[in-house]
């Protein structure tokens, strides 16, 4: 028996079925190695009428595989295009390209944009040359739009003062202010941030590494991981940092408030060692530095007093710590311990607001301002707190509305 020799050698046949756009459906068997030109061409004179001697009308087709959504290039093979026995092709018209707009076209549409085009300054000029001069006092303007985040600290100052004489008035004010340290060593225990924390321990740093590292890199875990890196070989690296009291020290604290409070006969008395207490617990939160800010504005030729203060009035954003050097330097540092006004409508909004007079007379809420007094970028957590958050949202609010109003 004779069998020709392209039949031997002839790819695996496949039977597509093909589905044209006019709804045509028909079966096209063909090999692997058949190209999708081929096939194309194939199907073509299947659906078409007339002659395909044009050249155009294989080029404008084309072949959409209907499982991968993929359009078949025309130089490669079904068996390239791994195109399977039974697949479904699509076989569809390309889009005519659209004509090139005409000159006039061109023109016109030129000068709609034109028309549309924002006037420059000297047709704002021209148009307003005969109205009246009116000059606007920028200073006004910038003092009514105030900043939120600039009065906050203004607003947290004198709230804290009237916090802290709500608690000396209160009979419990010694159990109070043992609450109120607790919460402090608490909240200095538990400030690392538990995410980053687990990222640095996952990394494979020992996990009191790890803690002290994202306490002297403002919970940043990319610097903390830097600072690791860094100081591995220190002898000190597992020290403490300074100024974490040990629990004998923190428990001799308490205790000399409690004995002053016992011996005191009057509320007076009571109230200025409350005072002196809380002014300990503000000293726990005082400002620190950036050190890595404070080495790069100081190479800038900056003294390093000045450094610290621009970064405490930039709340340590080592940018705009640059700008207040270069600038103007407000606001001052000594600006920053000032209160807002006592008699301003917008004080005396937030005093009579009910929830925040409840909120004044929790230590945790004294706590939260004393925070975020020192440490801004902590403000959204005290925010997201169930006890000090709605405290938080009614200031904010009674500002934004006084605000508009003014």
């Amino acid at each position: 028996m004779f069998v020709q020799e392209e039949k031997i050698f002839a790819g695996k046949v496949l039977r597509l079925h093909i589905c044209a756009a006019d709804g045509a459906e028909w079966l096209e068997e063909a090999t692997e190695d058949t190209s999708v030109e081929k096939l194309k061409e194939r199907c073509l004179k299947h659906c078409a009428h007339g002659s395909l001697e044009d050249p155009k009308s294989v080029t404008h087709h084309k072949l959409i595989h209907a499982a991968s959504e993929r359009v078949l290039s025309d130089t490669r093979t079904i068996l390239e295009e791994n195109v399977q026995d039974k697949d479904v092709l699509l076989l569809i018209k390309k889009r005519a390209p659209e004509p090139l707009p005409k000159m006039a076209d061109v023109s016109a549409e030129e000068k709609k944009k034109q028309e549309q085009k924002a006037p420059d300054r000297d047709a704002i000029h021209r148009a307003t040359a005969n109205l009246p001069a009116c000059s606007t006092d920028r200073a006004a303007v910038q003092t009514t739009m105030r900043d939120f985040q600039t009065e906050l600290r203004k607003i947290l100052v004198s709230l804290i003062e009237v916090a802290q004489k709500l608690l000396a008035l209160n009979p419990d004010a010694v159990e109070l202010f043992k609450k109120a340290n607790a919460m402090l060593d608490e909240d200095e225990d538990e400030r690392v941030d538990e995410a980053a924390l687990r990222q640095l321990t996952e990394m494979g740093f020992p996990e009191s590494r790890a803690a002290k590292a994202l306490r002297l890199n403002h919970m940043s875990v990319p610097q903390a991981m830097e600072w690791l890196i860094e100081h591995a070989e220190d002898a000190a690296i597992d020290a403490p940092l300074p100024g974490q009291a040990s629990p004998a020290a923190a428990g001799a604290a308490a205790a000399t408030p409690e004995a002053a409070a016992g011996t005191s006969e009057g509320d007076q008395e009571v109230r200025d060692e409350l005072t002196d207490i809380f002014k300990k617990i503000r000293r726990k939160r005082e400002f620190r530095a950036d050190a890595r800010a404070v080495v790069s504005l100081m190479e800038m030729g900056f003294d390093e007093k000045e450094v610290v203060d621009a970064l405490r009035v930039s709340n340590n954003q080592q940018n705009a710590a640059c700008e207040w050097l270069l600038g103007d330097r407000k606001p001052s540092p000594e600006e920053l311990d000032q209160g807002i006004d006592p008699n301003s409508p917008l004080f005396q909004a937030i005093l009579d607001n009910p929830v925040v007079q409840l909120g004044l007379t929790n230590p945790k809420t004294l706590l939260a301002f004393e925070d975020m007094l020192e440490n801004p970028l902590n403000s959204t957590q005290w925010m997201n707190d169930p006890e000090t958050g709605p405290v938080m949202l009614q200031i904010s609010r009674i500002f934004q509305t006084l605000n508009r109003t003014s």
